[in-house]
């Protein structure tokens, strides 16, 4: 099957945090959309590696994504190598994406920053006929970037409208009941276990909805140009 929209996130819940109301709306108006998380997170301060599978797999279900698959990476230690580049390929050239979106680059977290430029050589190696796996050549046309939680001096490319998503975003984001807010989880206390956390979730989107004059938006970025025969509006009159 060939995926409309592939999203890819160092660890659960990143790819969720970071564009989940994207993909809400993406399947709402018939893409097909999946995602891939690159490690299982077992460094995490909370939870099991085997209660963040069952967790990921229920938010997946709640974004409406029609598959979601683990590279099995080490979590800690998510590199641009060779290696890592040879697990990634094949399952790029399985789903067949249109578009991957991943992590931007200069990430506080190593894995986020390291993920960035993993993804981007993967996916361009993938099309490559001299590089052989049991699957075709595949290049992902577009590849866009998302952070899922810190926002640097870059100003993004676009903001997606999630105003009628966000909140099913939100209940996705309840099924990692070991990792985000959750007063009835015992384990130790993170940064994003924190409710100061979970309400940052709302005011950030609020924050980019406003940039845009909706109530939430996702920012979303690019390094390259976008080709356009038209502007934004006219598109319903093309």
């Amino acid at each position: 099957m060939n995926f409309d929209v592939l999203a890819i996130g160092a660890h659960p819940d990143d790819a969720d945090i970071g564009v989940g109301g994207t993909l809400v709306a993406l399947a709402n108006q018939g893409y097909s959309t999946a995602i891939l998380d690159l490690s299982r997170g077992e460094l995490a301060s909370r939870g099991t590696v085997e209660e963040r599978d069952v967790e990921a797999q229920k938010a997946g279900r709640r974004l409406g994504v029609l598959k979601r698959l683990n590279a099995n990476l080490p979590d800690g230690n998510i590199t641009n190598s060779p290696e890592q580049r040879d697990v990634l390929i094949p399952i790029i050239r399985e789903l067949r994406p249109s578009i991957i979106l991943s992590h931007k680059d200069y990430d506080r977290h190593p894995d986020h920053n390291s993920a960035s430029a993993l993804v981007h050589d993967a996916n361009f190696y993938a099309g490559l006929s001299s590089i052989v796996t049991n699957e075709e050549p595949w290049r992902a046309d577009q590849l866009i970037e998302y952070t899922p939680y810190q926002d640097d001096d870059t100003p993004p490319k676009m903001v997606f409208d999630v105003s009628e998503t966000f909140e099913q975003k939100m209940e996705a984001l309840s099924s990692y009941e070991s990792q985000l807010h959750n007063k009835e989880y015992e384990g130790a206390e993170t940064y994003v276990s924190s409710p100061e956390f979970w309400e940052f979730i709302r005011i950030r989107a609020s924050y980019w909805g406003h940039r845009i004059g909706v109530k939430y938006g996702e920012p979303l970025y690019m390094k390259h140009t976008i080709k356009t025969s038209t502007l934004p509006g006219l598109e319903s009159k093309s």
